[in-house]
């Protein structure tokens, strides 16, 4: 596996979903907006902390906001 990992995620279908801006989820959890549109960009990979934060902000498990790529 090579130490790149490019996290797959459903950010921005999920914040969709419960109809909030980047701008209100980035809030919710304490970061800018520009951070979660890093994240549903796939630019930047979120730590641990933060994913369990947006999952929980969106009421998922952190495994139905972000997954590995099958290799």
């Amino acid at each position: 596996m090579s130490d790149l990992v490019a996290l797959e995620n459903r950010l921005r279908e999920l914040r969709a979903r419960h109809g909030l801006t980047q701008a209100q989820l980035a809030e919710r959890v304490g970061v800018t907006r520009k951070t979660i549109n890093t994240v549903e960009n796939r630019v930047f990979v979120p730590s641990a902390i933060l994913a369990l934060k947006l999952a929980r902000a969106l009421d998922v498990p952190v495994e139905e906001v972000f997954t590995l790529p099958v290799e």
